[in-house]
């Protein structure tokens, strides 16, 4: 009798030091609010490595813009199209040429007999001079071209803007996804030490014949499972960085203690007409293929006014130092050339019924590129919308899960139940907290991908526009 009060006063003080021990460590494992869960240190550092730089979202968007290559790439086209405008634009400005001639005609009185109708005569001579021409009118040929290379660059500086925005982007999905992934590494990392510590309680119940070796092995499934939770957590963070440091424009991975942020609200309104409208006028890709009509419809008009006549003033003035005694010393010379293209085989008419052609292409392609954008703003405001229904169930979800846990651990402790619904328990509030983390990180996510629709990712971060 005395053995038998003794063994249950011992299961009772066991199961009280149990269930105290699993009391204090179960807040652990589930999140005690809605807050954004963190990585915990243990597991986001190597042992024996430099502790991780901190970067916010808005370092890593000055660090993208100074590093990615694509960015840089998309500058210096810009600035190659600058260029262009000046080479178009130099058609309009006098042309100033130097010219040096030391000729030795050989025979005396030689002539070219054969190859041209000008003057054959070929004389001993060593001259310097100058020639200059102006170009008076080509009844707005040189005019439009300058026009069309003017909407080219233009073209070139909305396709730097548009670079900027798709790599913000990348970088606010790489950053958000990088916590995402910390948060759900953390929950692996409370579920391995909850199951843990589960494992070791139940062996020390069945070590004195409270629970069976089925619970232990039970016990032990649990923690195998969670650790290959944790593996995956651990890969999906080292991935994730891998990406953050690919969107950072870094050739190597590289960890950071990243900052939590909260995206700023755009089109917090449920107007999706309205927010089309605004991506419809301010997405800088639209603006490059608008450019790119209108350069295109310049360039149609230039290629026309090349089949109208060209006038020139031209003048020359120079000097002999040696020359043939039936050559003046100095000369000097003025007059107007008109050039008139006559035939040219259909080329000029084929020139500009290539750049209506095109002209008439970017217009099609942007009104494709419209509809597509106003699907895509759709589209972005629903998954938004979606991504906040599912954060507020997620935590609702949570809340009901760890409940049910808190009860089903109440339940075995008190041997009213079984491990099976211990662990389906703690596998329900641990989905639960992953699915809570996601939708947490789904909904910065999705509001930088509206964002991004919109045309305001830079705008947003402050970012100044290129000049």
């Amino acid at each position: 009798m005395s053995t038998s009060i003794a063994r249950r006063a011992l299961a009772v003080w066991v199961s009280a030091v149990w269930v105290g021990a699993a009391a204090a460590q179960a807040p652990a494992a589930r999140p005690a609010s809605p807050e954004p869960a963190t990585a915990s240190p243990a597991v986001a550092t190597v042992p024996g490595a430099q502790p991780a730089q901190a970067l916010s979202l808005e370092q890593a968007h000055r660090m993208a813009l100074e590093n990615h290559p694509v960015l840089s790439a998309a500058r210096y086209r810009a600035l190659a199209a600058g260029q262009v405008v000046v080479e178009t634009r130099a058609g309009l400005l006098p042309q100033v040429n130097l010219y040096g001639d030391a000729v030795d005609a050989g025979a005396a009185n030689s002539r070219i007999l054969a190859g041209g109708l000008n003057n054959p005569s070929v004389l001993n001579r060593v001259a310097g001079g100058v020639l200059m021409s102006q170009l008076l009118t080509d009844f707005g040929h040189t005019t439009n071209l300058t026009a069309s290379s003017k909407f080219a660059a233009a073209a070139a500086i909305q396709d730097l803007s548009a670079t900027r925005e798709q790599v913000l982007l990348q970088v606010d999905q790489s950053y958000f996804g990088a916590l995402q992934a910390q948060a759900v590494l953390n929950v692996a990392s409370q579920t391995f030490d909850t199951r843990q510590l589960l494992l070791d309680q139940v062996s020390v119940l069945a070590q004195n014949k409270l629970k069976s070796e089925l619970d232990v092995s039970f016990a032990r499934v649990g923690l195998e499972e969670s650790r290959l939770l944790l593996q995956r957590a651990r890969n999906g963070v080292d991935n994730a960085f891998a990406a953050l440091s690919a969107a950072l424009g870094l050739k190597r991975t590289t960890e950071f203690r990243l900052e939590e942020t909260r995206a700023q609200s755009e089109g917090g309104d449920n107007d999706v007409a309205a927010l089309v409208e605004r991506a419809l006028s301010e997405r800088p890709d639209l603006g490059s293929l608008r450019d790119e009509r209108d350069a295109a419809q310049r360039l149609a008009q230039a290629q026309r006014d090349a089949r109208l006549p060209t006038i020139a003033a031209i003048g020359a003035a120079g000097g002999s130092l040696s020359h043939d005694a039936r050559l003046p010393g100095d000369y000097l010379a003025g007059g107007i050339q008109v050039s008139v293209p006559v035939f040219a085989g259909g080329l000029y008419r084929a020139r500009e019924r290539e750049a209506e052609l095109r002209a008439r292409s970017v217009a099609e392609l942007l009104r494709n590129a419209e509809d597509d954008v106003a699907r895509d703003v759709r589209v972005a405001w629903s998954n938004l919308s979606n991504a906040r229904e599912r954060l507020r169930t997620t935590d609702q979800l949570v809340v009901q899960a760890n409940q049910a846990y808190e009860l089903a651990q109440t339940r075995y402790s008190v041997g009213s139940s079984s491990i099976v619904e211990l662990s389906q328990a703690q596998l329900a509030a641990t989905a639960a907290q992953i699915e809570n983390a996601n939708a947490r990180y789904d909904v910065l996510i999705e509001q930088a991908v509206l964002n991004y629709e919109l045309g305001g990712i830079a705008a947003a971060s402050g970012i100044a526009e290129p000049p």
